[in-house]
């Protein structure tokens, strides 16, 4: 049993074969949950889609960094519509910085990235964070946002690519950690050690496909059908059975969206 918590099955090179992985091969492979994630106002609505044909499959709604400049308030309301009118539905995102060349300016993105956030707050949902080259402004937003835990998590920092000590602050702060298909690179060794040093229980599986492959499937287009590969290079870390990662991680997930 694996939860899938990222993945974007709407993406254009899942085209052929979508509804074979959606509709059978990935749950007759042991994957019995998938959230897909949007980035943009498109795959808002595909996601939305997708949540309402395949019976497990959940979504999260939200608009990525690099699309930012092309939202408007009327977009942000049409989203939160679409949450209220489908419980399956269960995150905002994914959101957050990125400040990587040619993306929007800073101000931009922490704009929009604070108003998904109270989208989230208003709809009672967790969030699903995409931070590359932003350690800093990402903990300042989530700071300032989610003083009060309120026992429950916050949400998701998705495709985790910071320290060790920075992972734990944002533990501290009701946050898990997204572990994929990097964690299984020889040069993961960043990510390796945030594994090895935070408790599993605030780990999740994630692939981003179609990115990120694990090995032996580095530079193919990823599916779910490789989390195993992800749970076992956690499992050698941990020095666990892949079993207990794939367990615990479930647990996490479905706490995380409140899925029962």
């Amino acid at each position: 049993m694996i939860f899938e918590t990222h993945a974007h099955y709407d993406d254009e090179r899942f085209s052929e074969d979508r509804d074979i992985l959606l509709g059978q091969k990935l749950k007759e492979e042991g994957i019995d949950y998938i959230v897909n994630v949007a980035a943009d106002m498109d795959s808002v609505y595909t996601t939305d889609a997708l949540t309402k044909q395949y019976e497990w499959v959940y979504g999260a709604l939200g608009v990525h960094p690099e699309a930012v400049d092309r939202l408007t308030v009327q977009d942000l309301e049409e989203i939160g519509t679409l949450i209220r009118n489908n419980p399956k539905i269960c995150a905002v995102g994914e959101i957050g910085f990125d400040f990587s060349e040619g993306y929007p300016e800073k101000d931009i993105q922490e704009k929009w990235f604070r108003a998904q956030i109270d989208l989230a707050g208003a709809s009672g949902l967790p969030i699903v964070v995409h931070s590359r080259g932003a350690s800093e402004d990402t903990w300042r937003v989530l700071r300032d946002c989610y003083r009060d835990r309120s026992g429950k998590p916050h949400g998701i920092i998705h495709c985790f690519s910071y320290s060790a000590e920075e992972a734990m602050k944002y533990i501290s702060l009701g946050f898990m950690i997204g572990v994929g298909g990097v964690v299984t690179f020889k040069n993961g060794k960043k990510l390796k050690a945030v594994v090895q040093a935070i408790p599993l229980e605030s780990v999740v599986l994630e692939t981003d496909s179609p990115y990120l492959a694990p090995d032996p499937h580095r530079g193919e287009r990823n599916s779910s059908l490789n989390l195993p590969f992800v749970a076992a290079q956690i499992a050698e870390l941990k020095g666990i059975t892949p079993e207990a990662v794939c367990e615990q991680t479930m647990k996490n997930a479905k706490n995380l969206y409140r899925i029962n």
